[in-house]
């Protein structure tokens, strides 16, 4: 067994305000879910405005497995925000 986590932080500069960013968080988040049938959470900065921090956690049944479920939500995140990805970082155990 896997366990995966992706920490990623996100910039989001055109974002003004707390309720504008939870928008963006539950709507990327709920398409994480549904996609990749993962548990996804906002895991810091919650008080910063234009700073998206989410953790995404998976188990799989082996390493190959892990790193192309890893490649392809990192990919997802690339192509379904319009906000920067300033870290990524994945971790597995």
């Amino acid at each position: 067994m896997v366990v995966s986590l992706i920490t990623v932080k996100l910039y989001a500069p055109w974002v003004h305000s707390l309720k504008e960013k939870r928008m963006i968080v539950k709507s990327l988040c709920q398409k994480l879910r549904q996609r990749f049938n993962v548990s996804v959470i906002e895991s810091a900065a919650q008080d910063i405005q234009q700073t998206i921090i989410i953790s995404v956690a998976f188990l799989t049944d082996n390493q190959a497995r892990a790193d192309q479920l890893s490649e392809k939500i990192s990919r997802f995140l690339e192509e379904n925000t319009d906000a920067e990805i300033v870290e990524l970082t994945i971790e597995q155990v």
